[in-house]
């Protein structure tokens, strides 16, 4: 009997190895990534004398914002960088938010591009629970590209 070791390429993968990267350097310990999602909206176009269909014509696309949620640590990065933009000095950065598989290899990534924060959120406290400090960090940015690894 042997056993398999290597993925197949239709194998569902877990959502729970990844890593994210700012402008090429490894931002560690996010515990939850949300909105990695874009929409291409649509308009009818009703067509004179057709009246089987009506066309559907994409308009443009738009892309969700992603949040960012790690436990609390002593780094004050992601603060400073939203801090920045509400003082009115926005830093742009580019990033990606990457997938490994059981043997922390890259699966695919999705890079976002020209990101700022437009929103931070701080731990909700409670003295009558053992829940980690949570910070999160909501961000805007100018597209998204899903690259999957060839190997």
């Amino acid at each position: 009997m042997t056993s398999v070791t290597t993925q197949r390429t239709n194998d569902a993968i877990g959502a729970f190895r990844f890593k994210v990267e700012l402008d090429g350097l490894l931002v560690g310990g996010f515990s939850e990534v949300t909105g990695i999602q874009s929409e291409t909206e649509v308009m009818e176009y009703p067509e004179g004398g057709l009246n089987t269909h009506v066309h559907i014509l994409p308009k443009h696309t738009k892309y969700s914002r992603i949040v960012l949620k790690r436990g609390i640590t002593q780094s004050s990065e992601l603060w400073d960088w939203y801090d920045g933009v509400a003082g009115g000095t926005i830093k742009r950065k580019s990033g990606s938010v990457i997938l490994h598989n059981h043997a922390a290899k890259e699966l695919c990534r999705w890079n976002f591009f020209e990101a700022y924060p437009v929103k931070w959120h701080g731990p909700d406290l409670n003295a009558t629970s053992g829940n980690v400090a949570v910070e999160s960090i909501e961000i805007v940015h100018n597209g998204l590209k899903t690259i999957f690894s060839k190997s």
